[in-house]
């Protein structure tokens, strides 16, 4: 029998950005923009792509401007349909009515407790989560990172989770997982844990912020304890169902920016900046006379 669709997607977006501040005082930072377009707007074109069509957006206070940019922004449109200008650009900024849902996490209490904020709306599907600090960008020609995941979840269903390798020293930052059997960008998950010392790593593959769980993991996340950092971790919950379910990990072909920091969201915007056909000669120009 084929898995159930995948046809939801949680965005945990009600972090506070402090790292960016004061950018981020008034401005969520998941509108922050890469080139020309925002952070969220990446992730949620990513969604698409996979073939989801619900968009639940897990916000706190002050990130209403989120659900608004996937508003029609009737002023600017008609002011821009009176001028002649194209509107095709904002085509992507526009939500069919109910495909774009909101819910508060009212006390900041961890990544897991923000997916627990969503458990109504997902109800008994199988759902997928987006990291959007994680900018994920896929080789030319190549499909995104939720699109491989879909394939490969409609081959074993089950749970998966996208990872990435990186330097030993790097993983006492991320979510590490413990490695079973590979066939080919497939790696079985035997146990995770949330940033290990580094010799107690069971690996150097990070959970890299893209996710396709079952929906049992918010009723394990009902009764989630506090852990690493003092906040319920989805990687603590994620580890219990190891065992009860499938449970695979999917190397992402492509690139991987960490916008959550500055080098790495100064990186991804050049690095994308490069990769535009409209721009990337002139950029390319400035990097060298810069460097220079």
């Amino acid at each position: 029998m084929s898995p159930k669709p995948i046809r939801k997607a949680v965005f945990p977006v009600a972090g506070l950005g402090t790292r960016f501040l004061p950018a981020t005082k008034v401005v969520p930072k998941e509108l922050l923009p890469v080139v020309d377009r925002p952070l969220i707007q990446y992730a949620v074109d990513e969604a698409r792509e996979a073939g989801i069509e619900q968009m639940i957006f897990v916000t706190g206070r002050g990130k209403t401007g989120i659900v608004e940019h996937f508003d029609i922004a009737f002023e600017l449109e008609q002011t821009m349909s009176e001028r002649g200008k194209d509107l095709s650009v904002l085509e992507p900024t526009r939500a069919t009515p109910g495909d774009v849902i909101a819910v508060r996490q009212q006390v900041p209490l961890g990544l897991g407790h923000a997916i627990w904020c969503a458990r109504a709306i997902v109800g008994d599907e199988p759902f997928a989560i987006f990291l959007p600090d994680e900018l994920m960008v896929a080789r030319e020609g190549g499909s995104g990172c939720m699109k491989q995941m879909v394939d490969a979840y409609n081959e074993v269903g089950g749970n998966l989770i996208s990872v990435l390798e990186v330097p030993m020293e790097q993983v006492s930052a991320y979510g590490v997982i413990e490695p079973g059997e590979s066939s080919g960008a497939l790696t079985e998950v035997r146990g995770l844990v949330e940033k290990p010392p580094v010799a107690e790593a069971p690996s150097n593959k990070i959970v890299s912020g893209r996710y396709i769980l079952q929906p049992e993991v918010m009723r394990v996340l009902e009764n989630q304890g506090k852990g690493a950092g003092g906040e319920i971790q989805l990687t603590d919950a994620m580890a219990k169902m190891i065992g009860t379910q499938p449970f695979h990990a999917v190397t992402f072909d492509g690139n991987r920016y960490d916008c959550g920091s500055k080098t790495g969201f100064v990186e991804a915007t050049l690095a994308l900046a490069l990769a535009r056909a409209d721009m990337g000669a002139e950029v390319r120009k400035i990097a060298q006379r810069l460097l220079g």
